[in-house]
């Protein structure tokens, strides 16, 4: 009978001769720790526990899996989702059972029901759920788009007032040119040279009489007129010298506080003793002063056009992409679908390709009776790259099934002549 005894021992139970009760095997269970989930029932004498249970499951994995099933339970609850009672029970039974540790059992179910409840939430995650739940991690990416667009408007509105505000000045530059053009050529042909040897017949230092129908108040009204257009292209030359570091010499470089000076130079003399004389004089200013005032706009058109053509519809395709991402990642977080793990690293460099691409289609139709700018268009493709591409896919597809009809040999009418 001591025999049988001792062969009948498992390796779990213990000696009756020391007095203590035989341990009954009991299959064991997952825990928080290291442990591992082995089948029920005793192990073979000499045999390890690794090769004779399951493979080693962290507690850690099923505590984290455990945490997910419940956030997507909690969801479901909230948005109305319906949940079958298993599921449920899968979930509350794993948490009931987690501090003493999970069976293996236990660890299957409640597996099972975080895969239910991944398909009955998607597009929602245990995932995007953990990332909508963390303020620092929305923080950073919010705080990231702005960084990005502050920078951007930092560049675009400096460039964007300046371009705006030379243009202006160089239109309004030509329009006192054109101004000034047609009255010195008025005024030449009116008056005619100064005369050194004056006669009685002359009046003021005209060579001749005044044509028909032009009396000395007309040709006095011209000069005035001609001198304020000589000082309005001067004055905005000098603002539009600015906008090219100074690089272009100023013609009458004196002391501007010597007004006497300026006086004489830009403003008609006192008492207008000889007509011909004051108008040989204007003009003569007027020709440097056209010629410093055409130097700095031609200087100002390359510098801006190359800008305005080139920099400002990328810089404005890269705000609208950050606009974009601003609006989607608003969406994410108000779905909950917000994971963290999309990078736009692509988008940003596909919006900067579009918008350098975006200046070669000037005037692009919307409707029949609407055209869109470069700029604004370069927005629009930064906020929607992918209708963009599909445009230029389209375009692709025309441009082939036009070379396709002509054929390699011309039209099909000419091969069939």
């Amino acid at each position: 009978m001591a025999a049988d005894s001792a062969l009948n021992k498992t390796p779990d139970s213990t000696d009756v001769t020391t007095g203590d009760p035989s341990a009954t095997p009991q299959p064991r269970k997952l825990s928080s720790g290291n442990s591992v989930v082995s089948p029920a029932g005793p192990t073979a004498p000499g045999q390890s526990t690794e090769s004779a249970g399951s493979p080693c499951l962290p507690g850690e994995y099923l505590e984290e899996k455990l945490q997910d099933a419940e956030r997507l339970l909690e969801y479901a609850a909230e948005v109305g989702i319906d949940v079958e009672d298993s599921v449920r029970n899968a979930v509350l039974n794993a948490r009931r059972a987690s501090a003493g540790g999970l069976s293996e059992q236990a660890a299957a179910n409640l597996l099972s029901a975080l895969t239910q409840l991944a398909v009955r939430t998607r597009p929602v995650t245990a995932a995007s759920l953990r990332a909508c739940a963390d303020p620092q991690q929305t923080h950073l990416v919010i705080r990231g788009y702005r960084t990005v667009a502050f920078v951007l408007l930092g560049i675009i509105i400096p460039f964007s007032l300046a371009a705006f505000s030379s243009s202006e000045m160089s239109e309004a530059i030509r329009k006192d040119l054109d101004t000034a053009n047609a009255l010195a050529v008025k005024l030449s042909d009116e008056l005619g040279p100064p005369q050194v040897n004056q006669t009685s017949v002359n009046v003021r230092g005209r060579a001749s009489m005044l044509p028909h129908g032009v009396s000395e108040k007309d040709v006095i009204r011209d000069l005035q007129q001609f001198a304020a257009s000589i000082r309005a292209v001067y004055a905005r030359a000098r603002q539009l010298n600015f906008f090219t570091a100074f690089t272009h010499a100023d013609p009458f470089p004196g002391d501007r506080s010597d007004w006497a000076e300026r006086k004489k130079i830009f403003e008609l003399p006192e008492g207008l003793p000889d007509l011909s004389q004051a108008a040989t004089q204007k003009i003569g200013v007027y020709q440097q002063v056209r010629y410093f005032a055409q130097s700095i706009q031609q200087g100002v058109s390359i510098t801006f056009g190359a800008v305005a053509t080139c920099v400002l519809p990328m810089l404005y395709a890269l705000l609208g992409a950050c606009a974009f991402l601003l609006r989607s990642f608003e969406e994410q977080i108000r779905t909950r679908t917000f994971t963290g793990a999309d990078k736009h690293v692509a988008r940003f460099l596909i919006a900067a390709i579009g918008g350098l691409v975006v200046g070669l289609f000037n005037n692009v139709n919307i409707t029949q009776g609407a055209t869109l700018p470069p700029l604004a268009l370069a927005f629009l493709v930064g906020y929607a790259v992918d209708i963009f591409f599909s445009f230029l896919e389209g375009l692709l597809q025309a441009f082939k099934g036009a070379r396709g009809s002509t054929g390699p040999q011309g039209p099909a009418s000419s091969s069939k002549s």
